[in-house]
């Protein structure tokens, strides 16, 4: 019985529980301080993302956490498609649209984030690779276990 969580994962979903509110309430405050300055799609733009953002990553570290603890391989599947498709690039986004007036405490933040972020991915690929290959040689061996038990006996 092998265990199949990532424990390097594990430490990185754990990190970026507590460092998550600590972006958001930095990327609001600024978005605060800059919204005069902005035009006016930008504010719309930004204002969907932080919506969106907080979101999704609520959704994301639960699928994350359990993906990993429980070794299920749909949560994690979920985990890392969320982390892959909105969440990263919205952070690159933030990260180098110059239009945005970037603050440099919102550049260093979105950075530490996006280094999570591009962490996660990697890390969940190969636990999620591994959790596949295991339960599939876990499903093998079943099926041939009870075709080893249907199969008649000698004479």
């Amino acid at each position: 019985c092998e265990i199949l969580s990532s424990l390097p994962l594990q430490m990185s979903l754990y990190f970026n529980v507590y460092f998550f509110p600590f972006w958001w309430l930095i990327t609001v405050a600024i978005l605060y301080l800059k919204y005069p300055v902005l035009s006016d799609y930008y504010k719309f733009i930004l204002v969907t993302i932080m919506i969106l953002v907080s979101l999704t990553e609520l959704i994301r570290l639960y699928l994350g956490y359990v993906g990993n603890l429980l070794e299920k391989v749909p949560e994690l599947a979920g985990f890392w498609l969320l982390t892959l498709l909105p969440q990263l690039p919205i952070i690159l986004f933030l990260l180098f649209n110059e239009g945005l007036k970037i603050h440099s405490l919102e550049r260093a933040v979105h950075i530490v984030f996006a280094a999570f972020l591009s962490f996660q991915v990697v890390a969940a690929f190969f636990t999620l690779k591994r959790m596949v290959n295991t339960l599939a040689t876990r499903f093998r061996l079943t099926e041939f276990h009870h075709l080893e038990e249907q199969r008649p006996g000698p004479g």
